[in-house]
């Protein structure tokens, strides 16, 4: 079957509105799609800084995976794997409910985004699609034949590029041997992945770090350094002051004039916990995210790499974004919604933000990391604290908690929630069934539907969550006179479907005095 590319679908011009994107070298389009040069044999980004190509030569696809199936190989100086998320969608965009598609382009979409979480790169290629197939309540047989047809490649194919490409990026990037970085990006043997990537790139993998600049030789000090890029517009200076204004000492570190964000993290891959710290550092002028991690976390750096992405939401597409929401938000055409590094953290930190202010609930994370925290290994740039694991919170007594000045309510929400995570009865991270999550959430004690929707809009990365028993956001939404506040909200955010999460922000923003984390109206949240 011929791939799929722009140039084949019914829209307008679609391949001549990307030649003129080309040309102009528009930030905006990055990992919208790829132009595939036929006198070169390389594909490229939109922003590519080589000569333009003549339009003849040029062929558009909306998928890497498309290019390279075509035969094209990735370009090595604006470097395909560092564009945001494209076509198939983001954490934040390639799972929302696209009701402007049909039943097959929502399942195309969300198959490639589930295919994108790192957690699904294991090589043993039938389980995963299987359990993809699964996730989306469709046979394996079904899935692979809508995500042929809908992308021109088969999933197998979409998985080996993302294989290929992680591999690309680790090994100009880093100095970790490429045995590690094979297993790294899924590959069973470093046989197989020489072999592959000899097939596909027609280039030794010691070649490509030879070629690359060795300017990342290991340094204890500064850490792994590897990079990202996001579309404009993006209010970097906007998602750190959020931030800012909840950090804990010792667990996060938010500098503004140098748009930096430091904190420590801890992950679990294959049954080890990795700990270590992470920072990231806007570099607006370039559109590109700058990533230091620590070693410690070298083991883990895919599932890394994707919890910052998500932390900032630097794979949004603003542009279908603002299309909907700019008439009623103008000015926050910049603005995405903070996303987290870790679900359980996030869960907690909303519990105590409960109908208390931002400061008060921020004191009370700060009592809680000093008691039940523990000390960072190799601590550095200013972050020397882990946040209290699950099962150290599960074990947690009331009256511990008490003395803190954590009421009893609250305790209970988050003795119960540590019990949920550790006995795993609920995973709080990206790719999960949104309905279900929401729904086991409020069946524990002391959680209500406002707590749900803010964890899953920031840690489940639900472009959809509305939490409208939200104070903040009742006025600024110029509700809270009605007899039911919370169901004039909800009414009022029926036009801003499925970006809700993005409307919630703005309106937080368009207040004087914005307060994200109030009083909630639900006694029971």
């Amino acid at each position: 079957m011929p791939v799929t590319n722009i140039e084949s679908h019914p829209a307008n011009d679609a391949s001549d509105a990307c030649y003129l994107a080309l040309k102009a070298r528009d930030a905006r389009f990055d990992g919208r799609f790829f132009t595939g040069v036929t006198t070169t044999g390389i594909y490229c980004r939109p922003v590519c800084r080589v000569r333009t190509p003549r339009r003849e030569n040029c062929q558009f696809y909306a998928l890497a995976a498309q290019a390279e199936s075509a035969g094209f190989r990735p370009c090595l100086r604006c470097r395909p794997e560092l564009a945001p998320a494209g076509s198939a969608g983001g954490a934040m965009d390639g799972l929302a409910p696209w009701s402007v598609h049909d039943a097959s382009h929502i399942l195309a979409r969300q198959a490639a985004g589930l295919m994108d979480a790192p957690a699904l790169w294991s090589d043993a290629a039938p389980p995963t699609l299987a359990q993809v197939a699964a996730r989306l309540g469709v046979s394996e047989r079904h899935m692979r034949r809508i995500f042929e047809t809908h992308w021109g490649v088969s999933p197998l194919q979409y998985l080996q590029t993302r294989r290929l490409l992680t591999a690309k990026h680790l090994l100009t990037d880093t100095q970790l041997p490429v045995a590690q970085i094979a297993a790294l990006s899924g590959f069973s043997s470093l046989r197989r992945f020489n072999a592959t990537f000899v097939e596909r790139y027609r280039l030794q993998p010691r070649q490509l770090r030879q070629i690359a600049a060795s300017s990342n030789a290991p340094a204890p000090d500064r850490g792994l350094i590897l990079k990202a890029s996001y579309r404009p517009p993006y209010d970097a200076r906007a998602m750190l002051e959020f931030f800012a204004k909840r950090q804990i000492n010792g667990v996060e570190r938010v500098d503004l004039a140098q748009l930096t964000i430091t904190r420590t993290f801890a992950i679990d891959v294959a049954g080890q916990t990795h700990s270590g710290w992470v920072q990231a550092q806007f570099q607006t002028e370039s559109y590109t995210a700058k990533f230091r991690i620590s070693h410690s976390l070298s083991a883990a750096l895919p599932q890394v790499l994707t919890r910052l992405r998500a932390l900032l939401d630097l794979d949004t597409d603003p542009w279908s974004i603002n299309q909907l929401l700019l008439q009623d938000f103008p000015g926050t055409d910049g603005l995405r919604v903070p996303g987290c590094l870790d679900g359980f953290e996030l869960g907690v930190r909303a519990i105590l933000g409960q109908q208390v202010t931002v400061q008060a609930a921020q004191t009370l994370a700060q009592r809680l990391v000093a008691r039940w925290g523990t000390d960072l290994p190799a601590a550095a740039h200013g972050v020397t604290r882990l946040f209290p694991t699950p099962q150290a919170l599960s074990l947690a007594s009331g009256d511990e908690m008490g003395q803190l000045g954590i009421v009893r309510q609250r305790q209970r929400a988050i003795q119960s929630l540590a019990l949920a995570v550790v006995g795993g009865k609920l995973r709080l991270q990206p790719g999960v069934d949104i309905a279900v999550t929401v729904d086991a959430l409020q069946t524990l004690p002391g959680i209500g539907p406002w707590t749900a929707q803010y964890i899953a809009m920031r840690a489940l990365r639900w472009p959809d969550a509305f939490v409208a028993g939200d104070v903040a956001l009742q006025s600024a939404l110029g509700v809270r006179g009605d007899a039911n506040p919370q169901r004039a909200a909800t009414a009022a955010s029926q036009r801003w479907q499925p970006w809700r999460s993005y409307a919630v922000v703005r309106a937080w923003a368009s207040l004087a005095a914005p307060t994200p984390e109030p009083k909630t109206s639900n006694s029971a949240n």
